[in-house]
């Protein structure tokens, strides 16, 4: 008797507890690059839950992709490129940026036999980069061109996916190409081609943030701030314990156990990883510096005609920034 009663309690308790225990699933959108790692390490880690969060983490072809999925209420947040943030949010979607990624790496990898010193050297050759709108095609065109006194028209740029840039190096059909990691270690491991340039050696940015919906901070700020939590985790992960955070997150970049490499032979995904890895900069918190970058981002698609005001006056990034969780965390 005394355990039938035992019994009964126990489902009483479950009945109870039952709509938190099947609390519903907190979706955090992300692409398959280097700079979302957080993001991948924290589900691979097991840092969500660790902070009581049961995350689905699901992955996206595109920034484009990901931020319509969180405008339209499919996600509730994303690691993905602020220029994407900015372009929405300029029509009006109730966007809001509330952390940290990763501060912009992007090499310049071009052929061996391509003839190419510097990035004035890309005039009249082919290089594959990311889409056009996207955030490594507004800094390479405001930026990197500008700062080698190239116009866009002077280079034929082609926008694919990091890996189909890879593939055009490695085939010879390209002279160059704008790769974030895994994918510049991976093109340098694999074919004849060498970095000339580095923009964030040169001009840091933050390139990733972490970006939620009005909606999502409003109704799901708890479990938002928890999200930041096991990724600011990673992150320390990532930045101090690179050969370990490999172990988690290798096989997302790499699919063979292995990787044959032209001068050093078969390499460990793992160790692949960690090297590329090590080449990043983390950063959980979007500091001053970082502010005053997207504001001149944001000056830079103004003037490239890819983000218009109704007034005409600069975008107003203040308005786009939510830093209430890192404020609380003292970052």
């Amino acid at each position: 008797m005394k355990t039938a009663k035992i019994f009964i309690a126990a489902l009483a308790a479950m009945a109870f507890t039952g709509p938190a225990a099947a609390q519903e699933k907190f979706k955090v959108g992300y692409l398959r690059v280097m700079d979302d790692a957080q993001a991948i390490l924290a589900q691979g880690a097991g840092l969500y839950k660790k902070h009581g969060l049961d995350v689905e983490l699901i992955e996206f072809k595109s920034g484009t992709d990901l931020i319509k999925a969180i405008v339209g209420g499919q996600l509730d947040s994303g690691v993905l490129g602020f220029t994407n943030a900015i372009a929405w949010a300029s029509k009006g979607a109730d966007l809001k940026v509330v952390g940290g990624a990763q501060n912009g790496y992007h090499a310049m990898i071009v052929r061996d036999d391509a003839g190419i010193k510097d990035i004035a050297g890309l005039k009249g050759k082919t290089l594959a980069s990311q889409v056009e709108g996207s955030t490594a095609d507004t800094v390479l065109k405001g930026v990197v061109f500008k700062q080698a006194g190239l116009k866009p028209e002077d280079v034929n740029v082609m926008g694919v996916s990091p890996q189909v840039a890879v593939q055009s190096l490695v085939a010879k059909r390209v002279d160059a190409a704008f790769l974030f990691e895994p994918q510049a270690s991976i093109a340098k491991l694999i074919a004849p081609v060498k970095q000339i340039y580095e923009v964030g050696e040169v001009w840091p940015f933050p390139c990733m943030v972490v970006i939620t919906s009005g909606d999502t901070l409003k109704k799901r700020k708890d479990a938002l701030w928890k999200s930041l939590d096991a990724q600011k985790e990673a992150i320390d992960m990532l930045q101090k314990k690179p050969g370990e955070a490999a172990t988690y997150i290798a096989r997302e970049f790499i699919a063979e156990p292995t990787l044959k490499t032209l001068k050093r032979g078969e390499l460990s995904r793992e160790a692949v990883i960690t090297e590329a890895i090590k080449t990043q900069v983390f950063s959980p918190a979007v500091t001053p510096k970082a502010q005053a970058r997207m504001r001149e981002i944001a000056g830079i698609m103004q003037a490239q005609g890819a983000l218009k005001t109704r007034d005409g006056k600069p975008f107003d990034v203040d308005q786009l920034l939510d830093l209430s969780w890192q404020k609380a965390r003292k970052l």
